[in-house]
């Protein structure tokens, strides 16, 4: 999902880019959580973030690409970007903490994070939260606490929450308009 958004070829000429789309291999995570109750039947309404661990080896090659496309000079310091949906979006929030300042802007999308991590990158990103208030499947209440830390921590985001919309809200999220606008606007200064 998003990869027509980003290939559509005027998109592809207004925005001139490198756009990778990382898939996390079968039985792996891209973030470090774990279930507090075993008994609860939605996995991801019942999660402990592991936020003191290393990275799992899944988010470890994937900074490790980062790193290594931002040190060859073939990608811009101050133009990446990051984004996920789901799991990804769980993802997305655990890499901002792990690589402050790194990114310009995020996109986490129906995701979830650890609110307590959030000034390790606040005012660093800009950040565009989406999340369906009917998922059955990862709790809008994540992105919700996400959001909450954000105003907590004097952040600056963008936080749109998609009526009767279930787990699939990133159909939402990247038919949104300006869309792409706001990602490429964003620059870091340094």
């Amino acid at each position: 999902w998003g990869a027509g958004l980003f290939a559509e070829s005027g998109n592809r000429k207004k925005f001139p880019a490198i756009v990778i789309f990382p898939q996390c291999p079968e039985k792996n995570n891209w973030g470090r959580y774990e279930r507090k109750d075993s008994t609860v039947k939605n996995f991801w309404s019942d999660l402990r973030f592991l936020s003191d661990r290393p990275p799992t080896a899944p988010m470890a090659l994937v900074m490790q690409l980062l790193d290594s496309m931002v040190g060859s000079g073939v990608a811009d310091s101050r133009r990446i970007y990051v984004g996920g949906l789901s799991m990804g979006g769980m993802g997305t929030f655990e890499i901002l903490w792990r690589k402050p300042g790194f990114f310009a802007a995020a996109l986490p999308i129906c995701g979830s994070g650890d609110p307590d991590m959030v000034p390790n990158y606040a005012g660093q990103t800009a950040v565009w939260v989406f999340h369906g208030d009917s998922d059955p499947v990862v709790p809008v209440s994540g992105s919700r606490s996400m959001v909450a830390a954000f105003q907590k921590a004097g952040m600056e985001y963008r936080y749109t929450e998609y009526p009767g919309v279930q787990h699939d809200s990133w159909k939402n999220a990247f038919a949104e308009p300006d869309l792409l606008l706001w990602l490429f606007g964003q620059k870091k200064k340094r």
